[in-house]
C-alpha cells in the first residue's frame, strides 16, 4: 500500500499547475488557449517573458524532485519505487487532473527526477544533459529539438555508468513520453516550420 501513496504522492505534486497559475495572476490568461497550448516554462515565456520563464522552469523542476527528496529522507531506497515517484510526478505535470488532464511536456520536471535519481552521480548526470540541452539551443535554435536529443542522452549515460537497470528504465521511459509530447514540434520540424528559439510560434 505504501508503495502507491508514494507514487500517488509524486503525481499529485507534479500536477501542481505553476504555469498556469503564472499567466492567470499576471495576465487572466489561460495559458492552455495561446501559444502551443502547453503550461511548461517555454510557453509561459512566450506570454510572460523570460523571468517568468525560468521561475516556472524552477518551480516545475521542484515539483519532480521534493517527493522524491521526502522519500529518500523517510528512509525510501528502493530504485524501483523511487523512480516510478520521479515518473508519476512528469505525469502529473503533463496531465494534470486539476486542468483536464492538459498540461506541459515535462522537460524540466524531468530533469528535477533526475538530479535526485541517484544521488551523487545524479549531481553530475542532471548537469551534463542540462549542457547538452544549452549546446544544441544554442547552435541549432530549436527548444524541442534540444530538449529531446538530451533527454535520449541521460539513459545512455546511465548505461555508461551502470546506474541500477530501474533507473535507467526509467530515463528511457521519460524520454518517450517527452518525444509522444513533442509530436507536433517533431512534424514541424520534418517539414521546418517549427519556430526557433526567441520567435514567436508554437514550441
Amino acid at each position: 500500500m505504501i508503495f502507491f501513496v508514494w507514487i500517488f504522492f509524486g503525481y499529485l505534486a507534479g500536477s501542481f499547475p505553476s504555469g498556469y497559475l503564472s499567466a492567470l495572476w499576471v495576465k487572466g490568461v489561460d495559458i492552455r488557449t495561446t501559444g502551443s497550448g502547453a503550461t511548461g516554462a517555454t510557453n509561459v515565456g512566450r506570454l510572460l517573458g523570460k523571468k517568468w520563464a525560468v521561475a516556472v522552469a524552477v518551480v516545475d523542476m521542484l515539483k519532480g524532485a521534493v517527493p522524491m527528496v521526502i522519500a529518500r529522507l523517510w528512509g525510501v531506497d528502493e530504485p524501483w519505487l523511487l523512480s516510478l515517484t520521479g515518473f508519476a510526478g512528469v505525469l502529473g505535470h503533463n496531465y494534470p487532473v486539476w486542468l483536464a488532464f492538459r498540461g506541459g511536456k515535462g522537460v524540466a520536471t524531468t530533469y528535477g527526477v533526475v538530479f535526485f535519481l541517484f544521488p551523487p552521480l545524479s549531481y553530475f548526470l542532471a548537469p551534463a544533459g542540462g549542457i547538452i540541452w544549452f549546446v544544441l539551443l544554442k547552435t541549432a535554435g530549436y527548444v524541442s529539438l534540444a530538449s529531446l536529443i538530451s533527454l535520449w542522452c541521460l539513459p545512455l549515460f546511465s548505461l555508461a555508468f551502470s546506474l541500477p537497470s530501474a533507473y535507467t528504465f526509467v530515463l528511457c521511459a521519460l524520454a518517450l513520453l517527452a518525444t509522444f509530447r513533442h509530436k507536433e514540434n517533431i512534424r514541424r520540424l520534418l517539414e521546418g516550420n517549427e519556430s526557433r528559439f526567441g520567435r514567436h510560434g508554437k514550441s
